[in-house]
């Protein structure tokens, strides 16, 4: 009996300092993370064409309607879920443009076949994070405009501490005003069906790069 009781103290405290190793390294990673602003919306927007052709063929994406807006809690877990699940999409998925894909300029789907553009890689990584239990209204299908002038598609994810970015361009996750870019519109928060615009001196254009 004494063994017994004796084996289940080390567990206790065996199973107490994982926990307080797995406390300290979220501890550690939320330290690192920067407190930043959130991008607000100035108004609205038109949807973007190619989220309106993908609810067409993809009716059960799409439909929800209108919910409360919510942000990510982050800590360490989920900070290491964003970065894997962004890591690990940008690694399978072949970059090629809608024209040599599909034969279309423009055309949003998620990529199954292990090919796609940017806003394909957002689809998906967006459809992972909700599977692993992250709430729609905090995962933004987003427009912008990068560095060299081209259209592009992000992930913004809404979070307590400010909004970041999930790119393909890129494995790292920034704070939105530390990619460079210029933020256009992205969904609303309480109705994904639903667009607001960013930066209402800046037209995106009509279609994104593959990049």
């Amino acid at each position: 009996m004494l063994k017994l009781k004796t084996w289940g103290l080390i567990a206790f405290i065996a199973s107490s300092a994982v926990s307080t190793v797995v406390e300290a390294r979220d501890a550690i990673v939320l330290a690192k993370l920067p407190e930043t602003t959130t991008a607000l919306p100035v108004g609205e927007a038109r949807p973007v064409w190619g989220w309106v052709d993908y609810c067409r063929r993809s009716t059960g994406d799409c439909a929800g309607g209108r919910m409360a807006a919510r942000d990510v809690r982050l800590d360490g877990r989920v900070w290491n879920m964003l970065v894997d699940v962004n890591r690990s999409v940008n690694a399978a998925i072949e970059p090629v443009t809608d024209q040599e894909h599909w034969g279309q300029a423009d055309r949003w789907d998620i990529p199954t076949d292990g090919k796609g553009d940017c806003e394909d890689y957002v689809l998906l990584k967006r459809k992972m994070l909700m599977e692993r239990g992250f709430p729609r209204q905090a995962l933004l299908v987003t427009v912008v405009i990068d560095r060299q002038g081209d259209g592009h598609a992000v992930l913004t994810v809404k979070t307590d501490h400010g909004d970041f970015v999930l790119d393909n361009m890129r494995d790292d996750i920034l704070a939105w005003v530390k990619t460079g870019y210029r933020f256009v519109k992205r969904q609303s928060q309480e109705d994904q069906n639903r667009w607001v615009a960013l930066d209402d001196g800046v037209q995106a254009p009509a279609t994104a790069s593959a990049r």
